[in-house]
């Protein structure tokens, strides 16, 4: 399908200044690097080329630059205060149960202890039950086979998140 226009989200994003623009790419993922590639390919045309950029910079990151994304995000069940896309992101566990909360918290401690990072999970559309069993089955992954399980996580997310940056009409 061609588009005839630039969606006026896209176009703003396109638009902004660099620094302006890195600054909202960093809202979507704190990696330098993956904002930096994602910088270098404006402007985008359609909203699909930039998540394929995004995508190709993601398939591109170091262990460092995953690191540095990883640390922008929050444990799953404790968003940052004033913080409503992680709040929006992870209202999957926001009306759970306080025993499901509790073990949640347990086994992000048990997670981080284990990888050295936060468990990292497209959190969006997922109940509380669905984020625990998945860090239940994945504590047990091998460290090179969870960095990759991240890696894809992350970019679902930032796909999201630069969806809604770049869907926005106003």
């Amino acid at each position: 399908m061609t588009s005839t226009s630039t969606p006026p989200g896209l176009a703003r994003f396109n638009a902004l200044e660099e620094h302006a623009a890195l600054a909202a790419l960093h809202e979507a993922c704190a990696s330098t690097a993956w904002a930096r590639h994602l910088l270098a390919e404006r402007p985008y045309a359609a909203p699909e080329a930039l998540y394929a950029a995004s995508d190709a910079a993601m398939a591109e990151l170091t262990t460092e630059d995953l690191a540095e994304a990883m640390a922008g995000h929050p444990p799953i069940g404790r968003p940052r205060p004033g913080d409503p896309t992680s709040a929006r992101e992870q209202s999957g566990m926001a009306g759970a149960a306080d025993g499901l909360k509790a073990e949640m918290l347990e086994l992000n401690l048990a997670y981080q202890e284990r990888f050295g990072h936060v468990f990292l999970i497209c959190a969006t559309g997922r109940s509380g039950e669905e984020m625990r069993d998945a860090v239940r089955e994945r504590i047990g992954n091998p460290p090179e086979r969870e960095r990759e399980i991240v890696r894809t996580e992350l970019g679902k997310i930032n796909r999201i998140r630069l969806a809604r940056l770049v869907e926005e009409d106003a």
